[in-house]
């Protein structure tokens, strides 16, 4: 079930780990169900129900066994043309109820074939406003992908955080919610790649600066697998924008035959940035606690 702590680190741990795993500095990861686990594609709205209060729960579970290492995210039992309403009582019940800090939300529950309406719409409004009012981001993340077309780590996933983005410039949900806060995963996807791309259409449609119409509520993180593309994200994004994000299970688990690192090892490519070490704190926790404040209430409740 488990595979992601998907590390919002609130400290600069070094390597993946698994689930117990002593930390190399005593400060936790952010846990959360496995996305290709969540599968809100698989069976009919109870069942999505029944599943991820079971995942939840073993997430709340995990974290009292181990409250040092894990701090808790939780799933949201999404499906295919269900209401995202009906998703608001697990969301309150894991944050108020269980101690959760956040939540994943998925714009795709149909498992690539993009049959909800895109994040700006009216119909995701409501359980916006329970995440406003409940203090909570949300990361940005499918599925699995039901589509042959879109293979879903190497594809899907990043088709989603590039659309999620797309979306949030064409639209003005920002200023219905100047306190909501997105995390896109896998370094924003295809974004800072073609941030002038992204720039030249704010001002075809006519959108203010990307730096006040989107990226004062959303953040990108460093699941990236290799250095120039770390290097390029640095570069192009706001130090205030970035989130060291690491995997316990990444998309690409192996060594690299080029450096003899494990791909997914995402620290040591902060660590290689020749940039100022009060930036580095700022990715490796500083960022994670503005954008999490119900993970960094808990740390400073512990005295961190």
């Amino acid at each position: 079930m488990f595979g992601r702590a998907y590390a919002l680190h609130s400290a600069g741990l070094a390597e993946t780990c698994s689930i117990g795993c002593q930390p190399v500095v005593g400060t936790p990861f952010i846990l959360a169900a496995r996305p290709w686990s969540a599968s809100r594609n698989w069976g009919d709205e109870q069942v999505s129900q029944t599943w991820t209060a079971a995942c939840n729960n073993l997430i709340a579970r995990v974290v009292e066994l181990f409250p040092e290492q894990f701090i808790r995210v939780c799933q949201l039992p999404q499906s295919p043309g269900v209401p995202i309403e009906n998703s608001i009582t697990e969301l309150e019940r894991c944050v108020s109820e269980l101690g959760f800090v956040g939540c994943n939300l998925n714009p795709d529950p149909s498992g690539g074939h993009w049959t909800a309406p895109p994040l700006t719409d009216r119909h995701w409004y409501p359980f916006f406003e329970k995440m406003v009012e409940l203090d909570v981001p949300a990361m940005i993340h499918v599925s699995s992908s039901c589509n042959p077309n879109f293979h879903a780590t190497g594809a899907h996933y990043i088709n989603a955080d590039t659309t999620a983005f797309m979306q949030f410039l064409q639209g003005d949900l920002f200023a219905d919610f100047p306190d909501l806060r997105f995390i896109i995963p896998h370094g924003g996807g295809a974004v800072p790649y073609h941030w002038g791309r992204y720039r030249g259409l704010a001002d075809m449609l006519k959108k203010p600066l990307l730096t006040e119409h989107v990226m004062k509520n959303v953040f990108f993180d460093t699941c990236v697998y290799h250095q120039p593309g770390i290097d390029l994200l640095f570069e192009v994004i706001d130090i205030d924008n970035i989130l060291f994000g690491s995997e316990m299970v990444g998309a690409v688990r192996g060594i690299d035959p080029q450096t003899g690192q494990y791909f997914d090892d995402t620290k040591r490519y902060i660590d290689a940035l020749d940039i100022p070490v009060a930036d580095k704190h700022k990715v490796f926790e500083l960022n994670a606690r503005r954008l999490y404040p119900r993970l960094d209430a808990s740390l400073k409740a512990r005295g961190k």
